[in-house]
């Protein structure tokens, strides 16, 4: 795994900058500690910091092709590459090296940009083809690979793989978006393509951008898409399918000239990855676990589970639940605002795999594809009452009731009916809005100063969904997952993974988001999928032989941290004292006499407002280290 980044001017053949584009390069050098790589000719130049995992001694970068003219930086893998180099081979193309990078360049010179459909695996690249003065930048499918961009008022336009490569030039205004603040607050992250800066952007994922000199800056290109289409397949047929595409997918994500292994949390995904891995693999499989030292929040005992049966070299660690030291560290990591608490057991994840591996295999990505989130499972139970009525007649009556309910956080969750009734109230889609919001929007109205709520001029952040959803499919559970493809999987799950495990220069590899299986998966009936109270039914049923019953069939627990109890314990002082502090007074975005009775009603144990709390505390954390 890599980092690239480079200055490419759109106007004219200005000299670049080699001190300035090195510097951007350094900000990620734990992305590529191995080698570095920088280029430079009038009007562009591109720089790498390599990670070395294939052909560890040709694959420097920028790689060029035979006569120097096109040249490219790749942070990625094309697993696909052995057959597309033997293509290209066979069409006069003449390489130079075994690895997946030289394939990028000749791909671009036979098949132009549609070279990216033929691609395989995960990747963000930025190419330079001298004799059409063009620079191409490209992201892959599913958005495993994050790549950031800008054009800046010199003409320059600047990417890199993290969003600090972009500010380490001094010419990028550092202005925030009102509007990224607003999603920021709804969705726990920045969504794609806002950055948390006005004049930054990132590339959508199954994006181009074509960037030729002398040209305005076009808007970037979509190349690939899931396609929902369900068609007729008995069970049987599509557990031995589901089983053969998972272990090919697994099968060609374990090339490697490093040490290799996979994470293993007890879950589903990552047992089923491993396994696949050990039917595959002549050695035992390395394999990691963290646990935590409370009960409720520890899995290990199920990881334990898998790796005795499948004789890996399984390494635990025990780390304390109030491990909560981190939070400078990852608003440092992540450059913008991020508060997905999971981030925390990632971080020290990806640090205890890379004691033992360079690569790593996740489950990410399965219960996105086979719809295994509670949230499905409770939004199409809503959605069939959504159905009895029109919502003319829901809104009113439901609204009234989600009124008056009580918000009982200490309840049983099935006298936790607030949510549910103001779910019912909504439109389908500003219902899973809710469900999955950080913040609710009653809550934001009351956080927001009134002078940033005038700035933001009537701008909602459901208008993510709105703009994604117009794309969706009919069925609501397809199009809940058309939905947390666009926004969840990229914005929030594969950029914590991205950015935990490339602090400690770790590639990280995601068989169940391979966009093959992806594929046919979208062509499975929902039922197959979500059947009755069951998420990821056919999964489980075709890996029934392969792992045990109490990991397949226990209740999902997710990588949790108890930010309630930390709100209310060891973090009580620290976060009154960051929410109540300079930063967030002098920046004027917020109501602070609301955020003091938050913290009041919280730490006194009369509401749950952990979640807002958090989200709040990693802005301010964000303030301090980056804007």
């Amino acid at each position: 795994m890599c980092g690239i980044a480079g200055i490419f001017d759109t106007l004219t053949l200005r000299d670049i900058d080699q001190a300035l584009l090195s510097a951007m390069n350094q900000t990620q050098h734990h992305r590529g500690p191995d080698e570095t790589g920088l280029y430079a000719e009038p009007g562009v130049g591109l720089a790498h910091k390599r990670l070395s995992i294939i052909d560890l001694s040709s694959g420097q970068q920028p790689l060029f092709n035979e006569d120097g003219s096109v040249a490219v930086v790749f942070n990625g893998e094309i697993y696909n590459f052995p057959e597309l180099m033997t293509e290209l081979k066979s069409l006069g193309h003449v390489f130079r090296t075994h690895c997946d990078t030289e394939v990028i360049v000749h791909a671009w010179e036979q098949w132009g940009d549609a070279c990216v459909s033929r691609f395989r695996g995960m990747f963000a690249f930025g190419l330079w083809d001298r004799n059409c003065q063009t620079l191409f930048l490209a992201r892959d499918r599913m958005g495993v690979k994050p790549l950031f961009y800008a054009l800046l008022d010199d003409g320059s336009l600047i990417f890199g793989s993290e969003l600090k490569v972009l500010t380490a030039h001094p010419a990028l205004k550092r202005e925030m978006d009102p509007c990224a603040i607003e999603e920021y607050f709804a969705y726990g992250y920045v969504p794609e393509p806002r950055t948390i800066y006005r004049q930054a952007k990132k590339l959508p994922p199954a994006h181009t951008l074509t960037i030729r000199r002398g040209t305005p800056l076009p808007e970037p290109r979509a190349y690939w898409d899931v396609t929902f289409n369900p068609s007729a397949i008995s069970l049987p047929d599509a557990q031995q399918e589901f089983q053969a595409r998972l272990s090919e997918a697994v099968k060609i994500r374990l090339m490697s000239e490093v040490p290799l292994g996979a994470f293993l949390s007890g879950g589903v995904d990552s047992s089923a990855v491993v396994a696949m891995m050990a039917e595959l693999s002549n050695e035992p499989v390395n394999t990691c676990s963290i646990g935590f030292n409370v009960p409720a929040y520890n899995e290990s005992e199920f990881a334990a589970l898998v790796a005795q049966r499948y004789h890996t070299r399984h390494t635990l660690e025990v780390v304390d639940t109030d491990d909560y030291g981190l939070i400078d560290t990852l608003a440092r990591l992540y450059d913008e605002p991020y508060a997905d608490s999971s981030a925390i057991p990632t971080y020290r994840v990806c640090q205890l795999a890379k004691k033992r591996v360079t690569v790593a295999l996740s489950g990410d990505g399965g219960d996105e594809t086979f719809a295994g989130y509670r949230r499905y499972r409770w939004h199409m139970h809503e959605e069939r009452v959504r159905n009895l009525l029109p919502l003319s007649m829901r809104r009113p009556l439901f609204g009234a009731l989600g009124r008056f309910y009580p918000k009982a956080d200490w309840a049983p969750k099935p006298l936790r009916a607030k949510s549910t009734l103001q779910a019912l109230a909504r439109s389908s889609l500003e219902a899973y809005f809710h469900s999955v919001s950080f913040v609710s929007d009653a809550l934001r109205h009351q956080l927001f100063s009134d002078s940033f709520r005038r700035e933001l001029q009537g701008y909602q952040a459901v208008e993510v969904l709105r703009r994604h959803a117009k794309n969706a499919p009919e069925h609501p559970l397809s199009a809940i997952q058309h939905l947390d493809y666009k926004t969840y999987l990229v914005g929030d799950i594969n950029t914590k993974v991205d950015r935990a495990s490339m602090a400690h220069s770790l590639e990280v590899r995601e068989p169940l988001m391979d966009h093959h299986l992806v594929e046919w998966a979208a062509t499975l009936p929902p039922e197959l999928k979500l059947h009755g109270n069951e998420g990821k039914y056919v999964f489980k049923k075709a890996m029934e032989s392969r792992l045990p019953e109490e990991v397949l069939y226990r209740p999902k627990m997710g990588f949790s941290v108890p930010l309630a109890n930390w709100l209310r314990g060891p973090l009580r002082e620290q976060a009154r004292c960051a929410l109540t502090g300079e930063k967030m007074r002098d920046c004027g975005l917020f109501n602070m006499d609301f955020i003091g009775e938050m913290l009041d009603q919280h730490q006194r144990g009369l509401k749950d407002y952990s979640t807002p709390i958090w989200t709040l505390l990693m802005f301010e954390a964000f303030l301090r280290n980056n804007a």
